[in-house]
């Protein structure tokens, strides 16, 4: 019985992942809806708390295995940011400034009207600055979009997880030092760890462009170089308890501007990607507990409508100023809503640095299941009512 019990558990992630994408692949086609919202709800029907199939999330190697999936994604991000186009059009920056302080800010005032302490509603507000990557490129990639639309929801991703980045490590390094009173270890978690993993990214940058134009084989093996590239710094990143988030942005910027080559047919880094995806995220929904859910439930809603007007309002407020219309620009701020993935990797390495507190945000728990099956819907339709994606049908009669 116990060998049978083993070898059933060793079976549960490769039987989830298989059934996530088949869910995934039928889902799409009879709805139209994106498929990484399915992988969501079968990683969390899957998941210990609901019916056990998953063992319970934690360190080894389905962790790591999400963070290589995380890292290609913003590998892929950071590699479209174009900086020229920012310094051209400065407001596109201010724009995004200003969505992210004030998304922070009536997070913060929401939590704190809800009754949650000062580190809870300080987390909760850091978090939600951010965008998930994951969820913006992979829908963009399936709906084949472009436009003003999809160009300006992806550096204002990148930006955003920036800035939660460093808003989540100082508010960590604010519960260290009123915890411990250590004042190096604050700093590390809260600024150092920025730097480091962005001088890390860069060097890699550096590095592997070099590499591939001393081969003389730039444009044909870019995309294996750079995958492998992404997962050794993700395990790097991982080893020193360092940002992927961070390293990975700044390895896929610094390769941009290195004039590499990355076609429009190696996007998503192909079979890899594709599958990768389905493991980020079935695992970022087994991390959820169905009763940390149905507590936090209305909090979450709340912070979701919060969020979702300051970012949309935040955009709209500039749209003008940055060269399009309002009408985009609220479109924009809708395609900002994803937040999922990025929320729980994040937490995930917060747990494993020893952040106790993380276990009390039971509203993170409840938003990040809400987000995970409507934030890509949320993103799909706002990249069709901008007309930078196709409705589905007509893409499958193409």
């Amino acid at each position: 019985m116990p060998e049978l019990l083993a070898i059933l558990t060793s079976l549960a992630w490769p039987f989830a992942i298989t059934v996530a994408w088949l869910v995934g692949e039928f889902g799409q086609r009879w709805t139209g809806l994106p498929r990484i919202s399915f992988y969501g709800l079968v990683g969390f029907v899957l998941a210990a708390p609901q019916v056990g199939v998953l063992p319970p999330p934690g360190v080894g190697p389905m962790l790591l295995l999400a963070d290589v999936a995380f890292g290609l994604v913003l590998f892929e991000l950071g590699y479209r940011i174009n900086l020229r186009w920012l310094r051209n059009n400065p407001w596109i920056g201010v724009a995004g400034l200003a969505e992210a302080l004030l998304t922070f800010v009536v997070v913060y005032l929401v939590a704190d009207g809800f009754g949650a302490s000062d580190i809870n509603a300080l987390m909760l507000a850091s978090l939600s600055m951010a965008t998930s990557p994951a969820t913006l490129v992979r829908v963009i990639n399936e709906q084949r979009s472009s436009g003003q639309v999809t160009e300006r929801a992806m550096h204002l991703c990148a930006l955003n997880c920036v800035l939660a980045v460093f808003a989540f490590n100082a508010t960590v390094g604010l519960w260290i030092f009123r915890t411990f009173e250590d004042v190096g270890e604050a700093l590390w978690n809260s600024l150092v760890v920025l730097g480091v993993s962005a001088f890390t990214g860069v060097v890699f940058g550096l590095v592997v462009p070099a590499v591939l134009r001393l081969l003389g084989k730039l444009a044909q093996d870019a995309t294996v170089a750079f995958a492998l590239a992404v997962i050794l710094l993700v395990s790097i990143t991982f080893t020193l308890g360092l940002s992927p988030v961070v390293a990975a942005l700044a390895f896929g910027l610094m390769a941009r501007h290195r004039r590499v080559a990355f076609s429009q047919a190696q996007r998503n880094f192909g079979a890899l990607g594709e599958l990768l995806t389905v493991v980020l995220f079935v695992f970022a929904a087994s991390t959820l507990d169905w009763q940390k859910v149905w507590a936090g439930g209305a909090l979450a809603l709340a912070l979701v409508v919060a969020r979702l007007a300051a970012k949309t309002l935040g955009v709209m407020a500039f749209a003008h100023l940055s060269g399009i219309s309002w009408r985009k620009g609220a479109l924009t701020g809708v395609a900002l809503v994803p937040l999922s993935v990025f929320v729980v990797m994040l937490l995930e390495h917060a747990r494993l640095a020893g952040i106790q507190v993380v276990e009390e945000l039971r509203a993170v728990a409840a938003v990040t299941m809400l987000l995970e099956v409507f934030g890509p819907i949320l993103l799909q339709r706002a990249l069709v009512w901008a007309r930078e994606a196709p409705e589905t049908e007509d893409r499958h009669a193409a």
